[in-house]
């Protein structure tokens, strides 16, 4: 999905990278025991370690190294068995040491890779440059009074997973395809449960433009956006911005810039830092971080199956289309609820029904899968009775509307509503007979030529039989009878 923009002296090509920074799914912070969980009352989740208190000393929590771990499996990554803990050191009124604990020269995971499905069936592979721990910083609160800034430290020291990508990326679509992917990964893995519009998955985005081939440009970096549409929207004004610069003869600013959602355009934030500003160096009060190869492998043999394998288990084993497939594993919960449904039916059937229809009326009713009305028994149970003919493919749908609005079981409903189809070859032939009875002149116009008038008998014929005509036997009936 590589794409050039078109300048007014000719064609630019976009560089991006991205920096996710994923909150582990932790029920503690990465050095302290405070609790983490969204939407507590301000300051009300902070341990003296977090507010840094003089004397305060950090304690890693061995469920956040061990989601890195696993996440860096998950990303094809290999596991660093030794790592070390740095300071950043820079200064916001949120963030109470003057510093962070992170991760610099020595990360626990280095290069991995992460897979993208195309929409024209190609496939493009986006390098993992490396990931790494570190604490979250607090918040500021800017709008809760006219003149001061308030300070809520309920993050502060929150576990956090810095995914860098390789600058693979050619377009906002790709950097879009690409930030879905990693949340499907993370949320199959359980290590970040994804949740951008709580905060738990920001991205900062690297953005430069060039001409085809030619040296990398200057990069901006767009700091903390906090959705995929706003990723894409901030990529594609900033790239344009840069092209308009060079284009007039200007330099492109090494800088962090922010992204306004409501104007749609970044705006200048400070001057882009280097490493050295940040003046690393490792944090005395915490020892290197060593694991141990066999325990890497047990982490390794836990993993659950990911969205590629079960995508390939569905087309090779199920018969999907990679594109049904690729749309059913894009949640963990929708692959789940499928496979539930199409256990000992048909797949491409039940895909249909899963994709399309369930989720398409959820997304109106604005309810997830995990809240859906009709379990997946309960839809099962409808494509079993149109499967063995019970009822067509047009009352199927009138049905599922209603099991959607009472949650009532298909079964009672064909019943109780006398929903089944006919099969009776003498009470079909006699309606198609009633209907020629009624539409002599069709039936001469057909029969002189005129075959479009196909589609009006059978809407009739159905329109007597109240749609429960079985509409092979229909078919075949009409058509033998026209024919005469």
């Amino acid at each position: 999905m590589s794409k050039l923009i078109q300048g007014q002296t000719g064609e630019w090509e976009v560089v991006i990278g991205l920096e996710a920074h994923a909150q582990i799914v932790s029920d503690a912070k990465l050095f302290s025991g405070a609790a983490t969980s969204f939407g507590a009352e301000p300051n009300t989740q902070v341990s003296t370690v977090d507010a840094a208190f003089p004397g305060m000393l950090p304690v890693i929590n061995r469920h956040c190294v061990e989601q890195a771990v696993k996440t860096g499996l998950g990303l094809k990554a290999r596991i660093n068995l030794v790592s070390v803990f740095d300071r950043k050191n820079y200064f916001y009124a949120d963030l109470p040491a003057g510093y962070q604990i992170s991760q610099y020269k020595s990360p626990i995971v280095g290069k991995g890779e992460l897979m993208l499905s195309m929409a024209d069936g190609e496939m493009r592979r986006i390098g993992i440059t490396r990931l790494h721990l570190e604490q979250d910083a607090g918040k500021s609160l800017h709008d809760r009074h006219p003149a001061l800034t308030y300070v809520d430290l309920n993050r502060a020291g929150v576990g956090l997973m810095e995914i860098v990508s390789e600058p693979d990326l050619r377009s906002a679509e790709e950097a879009g395809a690409y930030l879905r992917k990693l949340r499907s990964i993370l949320r199959y893995l359980g290590t970040c449960d994804g949740n951008m519009e709580e905060g738990s998955l920001r991205c900062d985005c690297n953005v430069s433009v060039r001409r085809p081939g030619a040296e990398l440009g200057t990069r901006t970096e767009i700091k903390n956006v906090n959705s995929v549409r706003f990723v894409m929207q901030a990529i594609d004004y900033e790239a344009r911005r840069q092209v308009a610069i060079l284009e007039d003869g200007g330099s492109v600013i090494q800088e962090t810039r922010l992204f306004d959602p409501h104007r749609s355009e970044t705006r200048p934030m400070r001057t882009k830092e280097n490493d050295y500003d940040y003046r690393y160096f490792p944090d005395p009060d915490l020892l290197p971080l060593e694991l141990d190869a066999a325990w890497v492998e047990s982490v390794r043999r836990s993993l659950p199956e990911l969205p590629d394998a079960k995508k390939a288990r569905f087309v090779s084993e199920l018969g999907l289309t990679p594109y049904d497939a690729d749309v059913l594993v894009a949640e963990k919960s929708h692959a789940d609820y499928f496979e539930t449904v199409a256990k000992g039916r048909n797949a491409r059937l039940a895909a249909h029904w899963v994709s399309v229809e369930l989720v398409g009326a959820l997304n109106e009713i604005g309810a997830g899968i995990d809240t859906s009305p009709i379990s997946p028994a309960a839809l099962g149970q409808l494509l079993d009775l149109i499967e063995d003919r019970t009822i067509s493919g047009r009352i199927a749908k009138d049905v599922f509307a209603v099991m959607l609005e009472t949650g009532q079981g298909a079964v009672a409903l064909v019943e109780e509503r006398g929903l089944r189809q006919v099969t009776d070859n003498d009470a079909i032939a006699s309606a198609i007979d009633a209907v020629f009875a009624a539409h002599a002149d069709k039936v001469a116009e057909y029969r002189s030529g005129k075959d479009k008038l196909y589609g009006f008998f059978v809407g009739q014929v159905m329109k007597a039989m109240g749609g429960k005509a079985n509409p092979g036997l229909l078919n075949e009936l009409l058509k033998n009878k026209l024919t005469r």
